[in-house]
């Protein structure tokens, strides 16, 4: 009995939290049919928001996974001043709102910023346009992969690298041959969650954005844009794109939990 109402409660729990929103979103969407739908999602400023949130996640997420890799390595095998002042690093954007982080990029590169006056000069724009939404998505976006890479990483242990090692295998032949090798479904596992935050960021890529329309404004920026000027049917419509990504993130991550299991 108790087990029954745990179960029951658990599913009407994520009944409420994730299948009703999702039926919310797709019914919106497609409450004016598919020609409403497709005229929304083919307009040219939601391409560009499309195209922009594309690139941006191209960006942030490889450069978070050297970052990752790179990170989870030193940390979970070496030992070195300053690890545990790294780790905390690490951590960071877990405990910083993102419109804090949105906020401080302003204060450094924006116009009355530290650095501003010398970035204008230059002719370099990093706060209201792509570069400052790249930094901002790097900044949310850098624990996931090293997070997912340092617990699976310390619990192998180093006794495969120093045999590689007495072998004569170098740095890098280390790396890519055993190390990697073996937390391949953890890394995947982080790039999974990494992509999926990348593309739906909202905080600190709002600050820094501008919303300047067709040119600044990622997805989620550009439906609630869409909302503000009481286009709701549009707003659902791209944020019905969103949605498809959320439920993609979740089959991938489950596949990827489920090929984990079976390697283990």
């Amino acid at each position: 009995m108790v087990r029954t109402v745990l179960i029951a409660a658990a599913v009407a729990w994520l009944g409420c939290i994730l299948v009703v929103p999702l039926a919310v979103v797709a019914t919106e969407a497609l409450k004016r049919g598919w020609h409403a739908y497709l005229a929304a999602v083919m307009e040219p400023d939601a391409l560009a928001a499309i195209r922009l949130t594309l690139l941006v996640t191209a960006i942030a997420v490889p450069a978070n996974v050297m970052f990752g890799i790179a990170a989870a390595w030193a940390i979970a095998k070496f030992e070195f001043p300053g690890k545990a002042l790294l780790t905390t690093l690490i951590d960071l954007p877990f405990s910083v709102s993102p419109v804090v982080s949105g906020l401080l990029y302003v204060l450094l590169f924006g116009l009355h910023g530290w650095w501003g006056p010398w970035l204008i000069s230059h002719g370099i724009k990093i706060i209201f346009a792509v570069p400052g939404i790249v930094l901002a998505t790097l900044f949310v976006t850098v624990p996931f992969v090293a997070r997912e890479l340092i617990p699976l990483m310390e619990a192998q242990g180093t006794e495969e690298e120093q045999a590689a090692r007495v072998l004569g295998a170098g740095g890098w032949q280390i790396l890519w041959r055993v190390t990697l090798p073996n937390a391949v479904w953890g890394l995947l596992y982080g790039v999974v969650l990494c992509t999926a935050r990348a593309m739906g960021e909202f905080g600190a890529v709002s600050v820094v954005s501008g919303h300047i329309r067709g040119r600044t404004t990622t997805l989620p920026l550009y439906v609630e844009m869409l909302y503000n000027e009481y286009q709701a049917s549009a707003a659902f419509a791209v944020a019905s794109l969103l949605a498809v990504v959320a439920i993609m993130t979740l089959a991938a991550k489950h596949v990827v939990e489920w090929k984990a299991g079976r390697a283990s």
